[in-house]
């Protein structure tokens, strides 16, 4: 069987003082892990305005190019600032799609117009983005979507419906994807576009889940006019693009950066040792496989970081990443479980890592099917 060989990482380059810096920002803006209620919650004013504070102090938009809205940094730059921020609790989980999916796909496929135009707003937080692909009749067969767009001279006009949209209700703007040619082949007369939320065509019925929460909308395209060139990438090419979204989703997930950085185990071995479980050789063990698991996600985490600041869109890295994230997610919720012991079952109650044990719990399963 031929030997595989697998490529180191290269050595990154000096970043002497910026960690100073970003400790310094979190000092002053964010509390540690353990000091936030609720700290997963949406709270869309409060990522608004650190993602502002962010960019003022030079710190968002850390690897893109300055022109767009970006630091113009280095990948050790990022890979620094997500270590440090792993100690605190960032606020910025309703930025989640809006950075991890939607800021990638414009750097990577916008015309130099559209990046000038949308990115420096979303790397800043002054606008957030959501992603459009599923449909009533088109979820795990997004292929078979419904939704049409029908060209009308130098516009767009779309009609039809989106559902399972995280975060439509608070957002500026949107990545969707629609029908543009349906002569052809399902997967070949899809195309990509940007729309803005706020237009009156547009109406968002947000969907109330069992828990109480609305994170996810219904959302409804009636003769939605939109620009020709907000066209993003290539007409008919919306099916490769989605897959490339779909990556760079699975890479926000699993790589552990912003809004899924936070490792449990620190919090987690603290607990144990105020609650006399220290000694439990068994606990020990679990806790020591959770740390390792952390750590390999922060490797995966590099590498995929080396890719796209190559320009290279995630492959199978990406999925590698997505399903290491969602065993990891689900390992700190069992071990977290069995220190709290019955006080998990409590809904308001917060664990060490600021989140309420209970909506942790439930979570932690989500990102095994999402």
């Amino acid at each position: 069987m031929a030997e595989t060989t697998v490529e180191p990482l290269p050595d990154p380059p000096a970043t002497t003082g910026f960690r100073g810096r970003v400790e310094e920002f979190l000092r002053s803006n964010c509390p540690p892990v353990g000091e936030r209620i609720d700290a997963g919650h949406e709270r869309v004013d409060a990522a608004r305005a650190f993602q502002s504070a962010l960019a003022s102090a030079g710190l968002a938009g850390l690897t893109y190019p300055t022109r767009f809205g970006g630091a113009g940094l280095t990948r050790a730059h990022q890979e620094e600032f997500d270590e440090v921020s792993r100690g605190w609790s960032l606020p910025t989980f309703p930025l989640a799609i809006s950075h991890g999916m939607c800021l990638p796909m414009l750097n990577q496929f916008g015309t130099d117009d559209q990046k000038a135009r949308f990115m420096p707003a979303n790397i800043s937080g002054r606008a957030i983005w959501c992603q459009m692909f599923s449909e009533p009749g088109a979820g795990s067969d997004v292929a078979s979507l419904a939704t049409r767009a029908v060209r009308d001279g130098d516009e767009w006009v779309v009609n039809g419906q989106k559902v399972w949209t995280s975060g439509a209700h608070y957002c500026d703007y949107g990545i969707i994807v629609a029908r543009t040619d349906p002569t052809l082949p399902k997967h070949q007369g899809l195309s990509m576009f940007i729309v803005d939320m706020h237009d009156p065509c547009i109406e968002v019925r947000p969907l109330r889940q069992i828990s109480g929460d609305s994170g996810f909308n219904e959302v409804f395209f009636t003769d939605l006019r939109i620009p020709a060139d907000w066209l993003l990438g290539e007409l008919e090419q919306g099916w490769s693009l989605a897959t490339a979204m779909l990556m760079f989703e699975r890479v926000s997930i699993g790589a552990g950066g912003g809004s899924f950085a936070v490792d449990r185990s620190p919090a987690l071995i603290t607990l144990a040792q105020e609650t006399g479980q220290a000694h439990d050789p068994g606990l020990r063990q679990r806790l020591a496989d959770l740390w390792i698991r952390e750590q390999i996600r922060r490797y995966i985490g590099s590498r995929i970081r080396a890719a796209v600041a190559a320009d290279r869109v995630p492959g199978p890295e990406g999925s590698i990443a997505k399903l290491h994230g969602a065993i990891l997610a689900r390992t700190a919720r069992d071990v977290s479980m069995s220190i709290a012991g019955t006080a998990a079952q409590a809904w308001d109650a917060c664990d060490v890592a600021g989140a309420r044990w209970a909506t942790a719990c439930l979570g932690a399963s989500g990102a095994s099917i999402a």
